[in-house]
């Protein structure tokens, strides 16, 4: 699937550049367009894989390349105003090679949370492309007010976008690990999972083509479903003869390696399952999923219909869903076989009951503390006031 992706604020930008990287690695081809929008030159700054020009600073006249300091409203409001200067940008983007705009942002922040919706919004009155969000909530100690920024960021940009991809970083965070190294390996995790997802269908120059094609089209009739989407993920080290290991060692070149059908039926099969029921991007209960669409990856030996059929028709009896798409994507020099599960139109997700639950009492926690401020300055003027009335 080729795809204009745009990062919005700090975590969106380095999402991006990442995507950026991986593409140039595996040569997956996904990224026709990659652009960074941030209020924070800095950030812009710290990005390796994007092109400068490619890095669209906004705010400037408001925040004087600082940022918004966590104030998605500002936020909002400086994605409006300088629209013009982040569709400048989007001009220089080969649409007509495009299947679709990603916008990817974190959900916590100012920037990002603000302006991924404005900017959404913006792009679906103008393209005839179906427009994704790619999400990022921010962990439940990250502080209430990312929290509060992303119940309701969250709330607008699903209404925006035509499927809102989730990832929670609550899910992957582990404990004692420093932030930085704790956001590095989340971005390499999300990167790993729709990297192989968007990949599949994309065929280079001598490239082995898929025995039952995933192409673009599977994907956008999968996320047609709109909603809320999660992918979960899970992959399997093998001895790939064409990477020069050891099997390749012991079998001639003019050799074609035999491998069990069953063993390899079998291991698609327990694959796809952990990927549905291990860690999803967005953990949440598979069953009522409106759509699915299931990839396996890997080296071509070790990829048969058998095993996809199966693990398509477990994912149809999971899920509750008749429209549950597969295919596979063969990548000769890989090391893994890997399955990944797109599930799309999840509605039984206890994180995000739980985010706009935690929001709502961290509004009124802020209202509370508003009219508390105001009453303590009111008498503390006034009690000014009669010190200076003793006075004369």
């Amino acid at each position: 699937m080729k795809l204009a992706m745009i990062g919005f604020g700090q975590a969106g930008g380095k999402i991006i550049d990442k995507f950026v990287e991986y593409d140039q690695r595996h040569g997956s081809n996904i990224v026709q367009s990659a652009i960074a929008v941030n209020t924070a030159k800095a950030d812009l700054m710290g990005l390796e894989s994007i092109p400068t020009e490619r890095r669209v600073l906004i705010g400037q006249a408001r925040v004087k390349g600082h940022g918004v300091g966590a104030d998605n409203e500002l936020g909002a409001e400086i994605a409006e105003e300088d629209i013009d200067e982040i569709q400048g940008a989007i001009d220089n983007v080969p649409v007509h090679k495009i299947d679709a705009f990603l916008i990817v942002a974190g959900l916590g922040g100012g920037t990002g949370s603000g302006g991924s919706p404005v900017l959404a919004k913006h792009l679906k009155r103008i393209y005839t492309e179906p427009v994704y969000g790619l999400g990022v909530l921010p962990g439940s100690d990250e502080g209430g007010i990312y929290t509060l920024n992303a119940a309701r960021s969250f709330q607008t940009f699903v209404r925006e976008v035509d499927n809102l991809l989730v990832f929670d970083n609550d899910a992957w965070r582990k404990t004692g690990e420093s932030v930085q190294g704790g956001y590095d390996e989340i971005n390499e995790e999300i990167v790993t999972r729709f990297g192989v997802l968007f990949g599949a269908g994309e065929v280079g120059e001598n490239a082995e083509v898929a025995e039952s094609v995933v192409d673009s089209s599977e994907i956008i009739n999968t996320l047609d479903s709109g909603g809320v989407s999660t992918v979960g993920y899970a992959s399997e080290t093998v001895e790939n003869p064409n990477t020069g290991g050891l099997l390749s060692k012991l079998t001639s070149s003019s050799d074609t390696p035999e491998y069990d059908t069953t063993n390899t039926t079998n291991r698609i099969t327990s694959l796809v399952r952990k990927a549905a029921l291990g860690r999803l991007t967005l953990p949440c209960e598979i069953e009522g999923s409106e759509r699915a669409l299931l990839v396996v990856a890997g080296p071509p030996p070790f990829l048969n219909r058998k095993g996809i059929e199966r693990g398509r028709k477990w994912t149809e009896e999971q899920t509750g869903s008749m429209e549950v798409r597969g295919g596979d994507y063969p990548l000769r020099s890989s090391e893994r076989v890997a399955s990944v599960l797109l599930l799309s139109g999840v509605t039984n997700v206890p994180r995000i009951k739980e985010l706009q639950q935690v929001a709502i009492e961290a509004k009124d926690n802020i209202e509370n503390i508003r009219s508390e401020s105001k009453e303590n300055l009111n008498d503390l003027v006034k009690d000014d006031d009669d010190e200076l009335e003793s006075l004369f």
